[in-house]
């Protein structure tokens, strides 16, 4: 969709029976099913991907790359890359974004601040110079 370049691999899961108390890093991917009441955070966030599904809880700030969500967070949400809001997903708190995909129904109750791609470092400028005769250097 739109040009996703996101790694589609699954690493880990955490199931509609369990509950972390407690901050999560992850890298790669990881699904959310359970609940969650701390921080989820990717760690080296260039490729992460995390889905949170519909049955899925989170409470607490999310940071990662690839955001798909389709259950609930309540906290600030920083994308670096693709958020994708499915229609059964809610966010209580601010939303950081590069990119934005809003389906029909999902919800945002908090502030949307689009984050610019990171700039490439510019290219050093060359001024020439005028010689004592006038003609340029």
């Amino acid at each position: 969709m739109f040009g996703r370049n996101a790694k589609s691999e699954i690493d880990s899961l955490i199931g509609i029976s369990a509950r972390i108390e407690g901050d999560l890093v992850f890298t790669g991917g990881l699904r959310i099913d359970g609940e969650v009441h701390g921080n989820v955070i990717a760690g080296g966030e260039a490729d992460s991907v995390l889905i949170v599904s519909e049955h899925a809880r989170i409470e607490g700030e999310v940071r990662c790359a690839n955001l798909v969500v389709n259950g609930y967070i309540a906290g600030t949400v920083r994308s670096t890359e693709l958020l994708e809001l499915q229609p059964k997903g809610r966010i209580h708190g601010d939303v950081h974004y590069r990119l934005l995909e809003m389906h029909g129904g999902a919800l945002v109750t908090g502030k949307l601040t689009h984050e610019a791609a990171p700039m490439p470092a510019a290219e050093p400028v060359f001024h020439l110079g005028v010689t004592a005769e006038g003609a340029s250097a």
